[in-house]
């Protein structure tokens, strides 16, 4: 067991696995970090940025898979996962606290650096400002301006809104656990019913944990704000604009059954990077590296082999 209860031994199932976890002071805040356990201190360093309401247990599989390739690590932004917040913190913000991370943890060597939904801005809006330290960038369901809004993707517009947020928010709150727990599993992956039970187990406990924090809200209702902001910014300030920055290779992966990131996009996303490949995987929803996490390793492989 982790000091947060979590199991580590190799012999639980891949998804089941946490990697051991600390604490590392960042932007004014105990950032809890996790380490992919045995990897070789010699190896190219990776930070994994998990997306809007995740953590670092979004990257377990992927990770393990990898640990061979890279040494990982991951932590939950502030708001997120067993981190507390710091303010009220947006997709630049975040990029600042992953920039700091970045330098005080991993080295001088160029990073391999992933990211998922809002975790995925993130990582364009650090990538473009830090590029001499961005060795490749893997983005799953990254939360790029798009034209046109899912169904699912509203929900988050409204908690975008000051006024109608909290109360989304809050009539959420009070539906019964399984009854969100459902909704949850819907919205996030193509077919939860496919999901290995200890990935669902670790789902469902990550949102057992999410009830508990006085923080988990705000932090949801700010990160959906920043994510709209981002959406609105001026061309020549927009994600697009940083991407057409990054001249790493690029490695974009979308899901068919994604409710939240419409996979149409990945054209105009391969388009914008100076050095990208798309990986679709037709089955897939919102967290790839969840759900086909060999797909991924393979596509990563490819991508720095």
């Amino acid at each position: 067991m982790d000091s947060y209860g979590g199991v580590t031994g190799a012999s639980a199932p891949l998804g089941a696995q946490e990697w051991p976890a600390r604490t590392v002071p960042v932007a004014g805040v105990d950032l809890l970090v996790r380490d992919v356990p045995d990897a070789a201190e010699d190896l190219p360093p990776a930070l994994y940025v998990h997306g809007l309401g995740g953590s670092s247990l979004n990257w377990t599989a992927l990770g393990l898979l990898l640990g061979d390739t890279v040494r990982g690590i991951a932590p939950d932004l502030p708001g997120f996962g067993r981190t507390p917040p710091v303010g009220r913190i947006g997709i630049g913000a975040q990029a600042d606290v992953l920039a700091e991370l970045m330098d005080k943890e991993l080295g001088d060597r160029p990073v391999h650096l992933f990211g998922n939904s809002m975790g995925g801005a993130a990582a364009v809006a650090l990538a473009a400002r830090r590029p001499e330290r961005i060795a490749s960038l893997t983005l799953i369901s990254p939360a790029l301006p798009h034209p046109r809004a899912s169904a699912s993707a509203l929900w988050f517009t409204a908690l975008a809104t000051p006024r109608i947020g909290p109360m989304v928010m809050e009539r959420t709150r009070k539906l019964p656990f399984e009854r969100r727990f459902q909704a949850s599993l819907s919205m996030v992956f193509g077919d939860p019913r496919t999901l290995p039970p200890e990935v669902r187990a670790a789902y469902e406990e990550e949102l057992h944990r999410r009830d508990t924090q006085p923080w988990g809200a705000q932090a949801t209702l700010d990160g959906a704000r920043s994510i709209l902001l981002s959406s609105l910014a001026p061309p020549r300030r927009s994600l697009w604009a940083d991407a057409a920055k990054i001249t790493c290779p690029v490695l974009l992966v979308y899901g068919g059954r994604d409710k939240l990131v419409d996979a149409k996009i990945r054209t105009k996303a391969q388009a914008a990077f100076p050095d990208a490949r798309s990986l679709y995987l037709p089955q897939s929803g919102h967290v790839a590296q969840m759900e086909h996490p060999e797909e991924v390793e393979r596509a990563f492989r490819q991508l720095v082999g």
